[in-house]
């Protein structure tokens, strides 16, 4: 069964990628998962002039997280990020669902749910059982083998990973990420949807930690320890980091504002996969995950928040200059 689309689908909202010679068009897709990463996801595509599908799981799923996004054009609005037409184009492309049948009339499928292992292998048998055969599915992971998700699906061939960084709407590089099995054609339309969302494609292959988090994980880790063993406190780390290296933001704030629970469960399982021991946790973050001090979406980790997730401690930068 086809969803019943809420709103007139834009004729002027297709756009013609180019795989191996041969055109691809690009009407709709289907987000799966409304959270932060999802409604992100699944503005920038609607911004770009795609009609999306935003899978929740329930009548009071949808409702929340339409007014998350509600908020937040809000406050792009008001930082003169969006414009009140903008916003109301955006949210005319976005059409809330409960349910997976959407799949069938996409060109191309994206799950975007927390990194649970086997919510997203589900995620993908559903979709698996609903798109049509030569439709891309797309992963979004920053850990997670693409190639052991898509074991169990029919057409593994047709799964490929691409991680996002938040906020989609603004970070300019997405990784594509290659499963042992994926195809050329396949991999060449995720480069190609990349580079429609304006992003930059790093082209990877699937390795634990694939680049990004890679490399960040052990940098986070390592400025967790330095305040651990009392060499400097939060903030100072941070803007040493921050002036000293051009950071647009310290690593504390960043492992803040990304969630200190799913920093760990990074970190978890990259020393699981790899037995490598820049890996393994610091200590102090165990210990302020089970504190329940996750960052900025419960108010406290490393600093303090509002319920706005705006820092409410003193920001180093703002300390007095001497004259």
């Amino acid at each position: 069964m086809l969803c019943e689309i809420s709103h007139k689908i834009d004729a002027t909202a297709r756009h013609f990628c180019y795989t191996s010679g041969m055109s691809w068009e690009l009407h709709r897709v289907t987000i799966v998962g409304g959270g932060m990463m999802g409604r992100s996801l699944a503005t920038k595509v609607a911004q770009e002039g795609i009609n999306v599908y935003l899978k929740e799981v329930s009548p009071e799923a949808v409702e929340a997280g339409r007014g998350e996004l509600d908020s937040a054009l809000e406050r792009e609005i008001e930082r003169f990020g969006l414009t009140k037409s903008e916003k109301r184009a955006i949210q005319s492309r976005i059409t809330w669902v409960t349910h997976f049948d959407c799949a069938s009339d996409s060109d191309l499928a994206l799950e975007a749910v927390q990194e649970d292992f086997g919510l997203k292998r589900q995620i993908l048998r559903e979709l698996d059982r609903r798109m049509p055969a030569d439709h891309p599915i797309v992963i979004n992971t920053s850990t997670l083998s693409i190639t052991e998700l898509a074991a169990q699906n029919t057409r593994p061939d047709r799964i490929v990973g691409m991680h996002f960084l938040y906020p989609v709407t603004t970070t300019r590089v997405v990784e594509v990420v290659r499963g042992q099995l994926t195809t050329d054609e396949v991999y060449g339309r995720a480069i190609e949807f990349a580079r429609l969302l304006g992003k930059v494609p790093i082209k990877v292959f699937e390795m634990p930690g694939f680049v990004t988090t890679r490399v960040v994980l052990p940098l986070i880790n390592e400025a967790i320890h330095v305040v651990m063993e009392g060499v400097a406190d939060a903030a100072e780390v941070d803007l040493a980091l921050k002036l000293g290296y051009d950071f647009t933001s310290g690593p504390l704030e960043w492992a803040d504002r990304t969630g200190l629970d799913r920093v760990l469960n990074w970190l978890q399982h990259l020393y699981q996969e790899s037995g490598e021991p820049r890996f393994r946790p610091c200590p102090l973050l165990k210990r302020l995950v089970r504190a329940g001090l996750l960052g900025a979406k419960t108010g406290r980790g490393f600093f303090s928040y509002d319920e706005g997730r705006h820092r409410t401690d003193r920001l180093p930068d703002d300390r007095p200059r001497m004259a």
